[in-house]
């Protein structure tokens, strides 16, 4: 059988000026466009990571590729679509195989479910960095802990809950039938919640205490009847230390009231007695003059916020009267600050014979009709007759 060289040149180049040059023109065009999508992506999370810490700028190198690989296979297919239809294969006829059905129907559903899934959980944990990025800023090292056991936590939260959504939309896409799973999923998380009712308890109120900054690491405060130094707070418990060493675990759940005594700023509060025969000016005039010899000094001066404050006369107890003043302090120095102040008062108040009264009682023995006193026999002690 002889062969037309003629014919078959003629062919092919007749093939290479329309399918052959539509092939090109595909390929080229694709590559041209996943340059300029990969030149776009790299300004645009180039300018999105100089606004942010170094987790969030984690996060965005790792979505950028995934962007970037999504658009190539986008472009990849429908590039294929079109060397196909050029080669004479449609892909109407692809699609009605059984297996070019399933691929461009549920292969593509699952498929397109995984990637929203992913994205979506990518997407949550750059919000959060973000946000939390913003809030570490305005804070201390505490805080800083603080915020990333609130990230985590939001973080796994959300990441379960998609996950779960996703494999249930996945398992739909299958054809398989999800209700028995959600009803047997219903009843088990039913019984977990019954028996561990009080663990969710305890992590919710840990949840809110974290969140409103109630309680720090270092701060010192009274819960659910026990006080002392916070040595440790996370989402289940509240760990605390008293004056005389003892360890108290605190279940968050139990924790109805905090008091904080050391929230910023502290404060001691003075009740001074003096004896009624004292002159409350010159006490009070004293306790101005201890005061600001205090602030002038160089151990205790800078624990000392504000001048001390006198609230005046406060009452007439039985056997003093009381003076009420208060000092403002750094957190946690007010028991150090008042226990100098203490001490130099008592020492002023020596020098100036100033009378610091105790408890004393005073017997009377009546009077009898004459006007005289009756006698006080002393037990021990000599009668004189006369």
């Amino acid at each position: 059988m002889a062969i037309d060289v003629n014919q078959v040149l003629s062919e092919m180049g007749r093939w290479v000026t329309t399918s052959g040059l539509r092939i090109f023109v595909v390929l080229l065009v694709m590559l041209v466009l996943m340059k300029a999508v990969r030149l776009f992506l790299d300004q645009a999370f180039a300018r999105l990571q100089r606004t942010q810490n170094g987790h969030a700028a984690a996060h965005s190198e790792t979505f950028k590729p995934i962007v970037y690989h999504s658009l190539r296979t986008l472009l990849f297919f429908t590039a294929l679509l079109l060397v196909l239809d050029s080669l004479g294969i449609s892909s109407t006829t692809l699609l009605e195989t059984a297996a070019g059905k399933w691929v461009f129907t549920r292969g593509l559903k699952i498929l397109v479910v995984m990637a929203i899934t992913y994205a979506v959980i990518k997407a949550v944990a750059l919000m959060l960095d973000y946000g939390f990025s913003r809030l570490e800023k305005r804070h201390d090292g505490e805080m800083r802990k603080r915020a990333e056991t609130l990230k985590a936590v939001t973080r796994s939260a959300a990441t379960v809950s998609l996950v779960t959504i996703g494999a249930i939309m996945v398992l739909d896409a299958l054809e398989i039938d999800v209700k028995p799973i959600l009803a047997t999923a219903g009843v088990l998380g039913v019984a977990v919640g019954f028996g561990a009712q009080q663990l969710v308890r305890d992590v919710i109120n840990g949840f809110f205490i974290l969140m409103d900054d109630q309680i720090r690491v270092g701060d010192v405060v009274e819960i659910a009847g026990k006080g002392g130094l916070v040595e440790n707070v996370n989402l289940r418990m509240t760990v605390l230390r008293d004056f005389a060493g003892n360890v108290h675990y605190v279940r968050n759940g139990d924790i109805t009231v905090v008091t904080n005594m050391t929230k910023d700023w502290s404060r001691y509060v003075f009740e001074v007695g003096v004896a009624y025969r004292e002159n409350v000016d010159e006490v009070v005039e004293v306790l101005k003059q201890i005061g600001e010899g205090m602030r002038q000094d160089p151990v205790f001066g800078g624990d000392i916020l504000e001048p001390l404050e006198i609230l005046g006369l406060d009452k007439f107890a039985d056997s003093a009267v009381i003076i009420k003043a208060r000092i403002k302090t750094r957190p946690i120095c007010q028991w150090a600050v008042g226990r100098a102040f203490n001490r130099l008062m008592k020492m002023r108040f020596d020098e100036l014979g100033i009378e610091i009264p105790y408890p004393h009682m005073t017997l009377y023995m009546g009077q009898g009709k004459d006007g005289g006193a009756a006698p006080l026999i002393v037990k021990g002690a000599k009668v004189d007759p006369s």
